[in-house]
């Protein structure tokens, strides 16, 4: 075996290792829960008071009072 193979699949097993660890972390922190709410949002009025708003857009138990 070469040397610059064992380096190369040193390099690619350290970028599996980062992918990975970046997968994981963003399915704990709930990128994945909501896909299609930030797509349809952008198209929708901000001033629309049936919008419901929420103070954490990962945890939708607590609305924010918004005033108007």
């Amino acid at each position: 075996m070469t040397p610059i193979l064992i380096y190369l699949l040193g390099m690619a097993a350290v970028m599996i290792f980062v992918a990975g660890i970046g997968i994981f972390w963003a399915i704990k922190n709930g990128q994945f829960e909501d896909m299609e709410g930030p797509a349809q949002r952008i198209l929708m009025d901000d001033d629309d008071p049936r919008i419901p708003r929420y103070a954490d857009s990962r945890s939708k138990r607590q609305k924010v009072d918004v005033a108007g």
